[in-house]
Order: C-alpha cells, then structure tokens, then sequence
C-alpha cells in the first residue's frame, strides 16, 4: 500500500513539474515575441536591414534553466511565430535562418551550461553560443541572401568581414550578456521550489 501511494505522490509532482515548465516556456516564447515586436533597430549604420532584437535573451534563459532540448523547442516555436506575425517579411527564409542561429545558440549554450552551472561556465557556454550563432548566419547567409535579396553570392561574401560578421557577433554579445546578467535573478521564479 506505501509503494503505491509513494508512486502516485511521483506521478503527480512529475506531472506539477511539467505543468511548470510548460508554463514558463510559453511565458518565455510570449516575451520573445514581444521583445521583437517592441525593440529593434539597425546597429551597423551601413547595413539597416539588419536590425538587433533582443528576443533571443528569453530562449537563452530557457536553455539555461530547463536544457539545450527546450531552448532549442523554444527557438523553433518563437522563430515559427514570429516569422508569422511581426517578422512577416522574412517568410520560410526568416524563420529557418533564425532557428539555425537561434536554436544552434541556445543548443551550444544550454549543453555546456547544463554540464557544470557555475559563473564561469555560464560565461563559456553564452561565448560557444555566439560564436555558433555567428558561424550559422553567416553559412545561412551564403545560402539564403542571394536567394533572399537576390543578389550574387559575391556581394554576400563582400559584405562578410565588414557587415554581417560584426552585426551577427555585436547582436550574439549583447543577448548572451543580458542572458548572464539576468539569468540567476529569474531562475528561481521560472522553476520555482524545484
């Protein structure tokens, strides 16, 4: 009779866990989405199509307080919805460039973080992230800009060293430092007694 009761009172904290962190995640999805929506502006004067946003830091703290899995999940859903809605503009392009940047930052993130949560650590596993993400845009950006912008792959890789490597870096550096600003700060609210 223990052993039942022991196994049902499992059950049903898996399930409150659960329920937690489904909840936090779609918070988190839903303040990416606004932030994207309500902050964006150009960064490289030169290059105002590219426009910083701060939505990553959201998914970036997801990955660090639930894993690599659900920061990745949360990339693909945001880029999903904001491709949809308030990035429109970008259509399919948009959205799978952001989940290879997006979901590769928060994967890299989010697994080096997970093996050892310490300060240290979290500043290594945010700088892997960026470099990632860095590296993805500007592969997506050889693939998908000439097909995007319509222009030839040699003006993608012309604009490489002086644009799009900055901009990509400047934006991974600022996301991935809110992240470690703010991380510790909101961990517990998002996981609770857990």
């Amino acid at each position: 009779m223990e052993n039942i009761s022991s196994k049902v009172t499992v059950t049903k904290n898996n399930r409150k866990m659960s329920t937690r962190v489904m909840v936090s995640l779609a918070m988190l999805a839903a303040i990416s989405v606004v932030l994207v929506a309500a902050i964006h502006f150009p960064l490289i004067p030169a290059a105002a199509f590219l426009e910083y946003d701060p939505a990553d830091i959201p998914i970036l703290i997801g990955a660090f307080a639930f894993g690599p899995v659900a920061g990745l999940l949360l990339a693909i859903v945001v880029s999903v919805v904001q491709g949809l809605t308030v990035s429109a503009g970008g259509g399919i392009i948009g959205i799978v460039m952001h989940i290879v940047a997006t979901g590769g930052c928060a994967f890299t993130a989010g697994s080096i973080y997970k093996r050892n949560k310490t300060r240290k650590n979290a500043v290594l596993a945010l700088l892997a992230g960026a470099l990632v993400q860095t590296v993805a845009m500007v592969i997506m950006n050889m693939i998908f800009t000439p097909l995007f912008m319509g222009q030839p792959l040699e003006v993608v890789l012309a604009m490489l060293v002086p644009i799009i490597i900055p901009f990509n870096l400047l934006k991974a550096g600022i996301n991935c430092t809110m992240t470690f600003l703010l991380y510790k700060s909101i961990s517990h609210l998002l996981k609770g007694n857990e």
